[in-house]
């Protein structure tokens, strides 16, 4: 109840709340969560445009007079970049919990750990950087994106510094290998990965622990407004939500109900913690996911979320099937003569109806191959339950759209409807 009553002093919210006929008093526990509304990255941005140059999400006037702010922006994947501000507190316990994780999934005060995750003014390294500084023993290389440390240089300083255990986003982990081969070195004898933490999308964990010869990999997931949310544990068998910091709600992309679980709909999140420059509560992260049945194999007393699914505002319906493109890696990655770069194009046709093609790097050059661009349409057609057309290029060709070498998460839909 502390969180509602610093909300409704806060303008974005009380703005809000006040739109809808709420008052205060009308929260009076948990039972009463569903009836704020809930809100997104647009709302937010919306914030930022009629309340320059911040937004008046931050809190009332002077909330920066007399408080450390720590400030970062989104990495803009999906639109302009978002300003992010922590408190000491709760920059700390986001810190925290995320070290927890690292700790959970086996990370040892011996290891060394590279980490790809960007620097300036996204918010990724600098997170990964301070829980792992703060309140683990292992040695950090913060090697950034691609932009930041060339990869061939990635790949020199972690064989020469003997790294580990490697922490990301699995699309430039994944490239990560393919460089190291390209230098004559073969991941997992020359490379000795034993641990890979970062984002998985469907089936990424075990097509990248092959690609490192056997590495053990593991999922957590978060957003930069929340900090970590969930962690996969040793079980390998769902996300662990931090129930202790978080509650979380699966919910219809559409309505913005709750549904029942095992039914997959957006993840929205209230952080218990977080209070110092402004609340987070009913957040929906536009992340697509479930919530799994019954407890985990561990036995700990937390409900668990299958992982990333993908956006409900990046879903393409195409003949009434619903396709995620962040989703179409997975499967691409089952296709040896692909390398697993792709982005995806989607146009309105003179029908009306919208139409989709998957450009996608063929793992050598060989993207006249028509036999290869007929089995990779095969296999998408039976996983996606939906034709698209795909378009062959060589290695390399998709990375100016992608920008795989530059950002933490590449761009993967390219919508020009």
């Amino acid at each position: 109840m502390d969180l509602v009553g610093k909300a409704w002093k806060n303008p974005f919210y009380k703005r809000r709340w006040h739109g809808i006929g709420l008052e205060p008093g009308d929260i009076r526990g948990l039972d009463d969560l569903q009836k704020i509304p809930t809100f997104s990255k647009s709302d937010l941005m919306e914030s930022v445009e009629s309340f320059p140059p911040f937004g008046d999400f931050v809190g009332p006037e002077g909330w920066q007079v007399n408080r450390r702010i720590v400030m970062h922006t989104t990495s803009g994947t999906t639109g302009a970049p978002q300003p992010l501000f922590y408190g000491p507190r709760d920059r700390e316990i986001q810190n925290l919990l995320l070290a927890r994780a690292y700790l959970f999934q086996g990370l040892k005060t011996t290891d060394t750990v590279h980490s790809v995750y960007g620097f300036g003014m996204v918010n990724g390294g600098h997170y990964i950087r301070e829980a792992i500084l703060h309140y683990t023993n292992a040695l950090l290389l913060s090697a950034g994106t691609g932009l930041e440390t060339r990869s061939e240089q990635q790949i020199d300083l972690m064989r020469r510094y003997g790294v580990n255990v490697i922490v990301g986003f699995a699309d430039y982990i994944m490239k990560l290998a393919e460089v190291a081969r390209q230098m004559g070195l073969e991941p997992g004898v020359d490379l000795k990965i034993r641990m890979i933490s970062g984002h998985m999308a469907g089936d990424d964990g075990p097509s990248l622990s092959e690609t490192w010869g056997g590495a053990e990999c593991f999922d957590w997931y978060g957003v930069g407004d929340t900090g970590i949310i969930a962690a996969e544990g040793p079980d390998h068998n769902g996300l662990y939500i931090w129930e202790d910091a978080h509650i979380v709600e699966i919910i219809d992309p559409d309505t913005a109900e709750p549904v029942a679980e095992g039914v997959s709909g957006n993840i929205c999140d209230t952080v218990l913690f977080k209070d110092s420059v402004y609340p987070i509560i009913r957040f929906d992260t536009k992340d697509v996911s479930t919530m799994l049945p019954a407890q985990g194999d561990l036995g700990l007393p937390l409900r668990r979320l299958a992982g990333f699914q993908g956006r409900s505002d990046n879903m393409v319906k195409l003949r009434g099937i619903n396709v995620y493109p962040t989703g179409i890696g997975v499967i691409l990655r089952e296709i040896r003569q692909l390398n697993g770069e792709y982005f995806c194009r989607v146009r309105t046709e003179k029908t009306g109806a919208d139409s989709m093609s998957v450009v996608c790097e063929t793992a050598t050059q060989r993207s006249n191959n028509i036999q290869i661009k007929k089995r990779t349409e095969t296999v998408l057609r039976q996983k996606l339950g939906v034709g698209v057309e795909v378009i062959l290029v060589d290695p390399g060709e998709t990375a100016k759209i992608t920008q795989i070498n530059a950002r933490q998460k590449p761009i993967r839909l390219v919508d020009e409807r």
